[in-house]
């Protein structure tokens, strides 16, 4: 009796594993929910190279997952491999982080790489966010001026 019942069991058993294991091995999940949200790559005015001007050129990321994530040693680069490394940071749940090219102080919500040129090309390039291991979280590419910006 006990082995009809176990034979009974078993499919619905592995159905749920492999729902679950499907439902919880997304990117999106795998990676606490940060994705990259919006790109302003081509700051307005002139290139002037003047901190304004380099801050006004910033990649928002956005967490959302219901939990704050950890996001020291995670990456943001270019084509290029020009790299930000995150400090020790933690992006809140819900929220929204812009990390500017250009010099400033850091908040919980604006991070700063201090650069004195810009990183992201008017024409085309990819903004690539990645774990501190080198998985690839997420990534948002373009391939024109105009409008300056991208929503991912």
């Amino acid at each position: 009796m006990r082995s009809v019942r176990t034979r009974a069991a078993l499919p619905a058993l592995v159905g749920a594993a492999l729902l679950t294991g499907t439902l919880l091995s997304t990117p999106a999940e795998a990676a606490g929910g940060v994705r990259i949200n919006h790109v302003w790559f081509d700051s307005p005015g002139s290139d002037t190279r003047s901190n304004t001007s380099l801050n006004a050129e910033w990649v928002q990321i956005k967490n959302t997952s219901g939990a704050s994530v950890s996001l020291k040693g995670w990456i943001l680069k270019d084509a290029s491999n020009h790299k930000y490394v995150f400090p020790n940071v933690k992006i809140g749940a819900g929220k929204y982080m812009k990390i500017h090219t250009g010099k400033g102080s850091d908040t919980a919500s604006n991070k700063y790489q201090d650069r004195g040129a810009y990183v992201w090309n008017n024409t085309s390039d990819t903004a690539t966010l990645t774990k501190a291991s080198g998985s690839r979280i997420d990534s948002c590419s373009w391939t024109t001026r105009d409008p300056s910006d991208k929503y991912c």
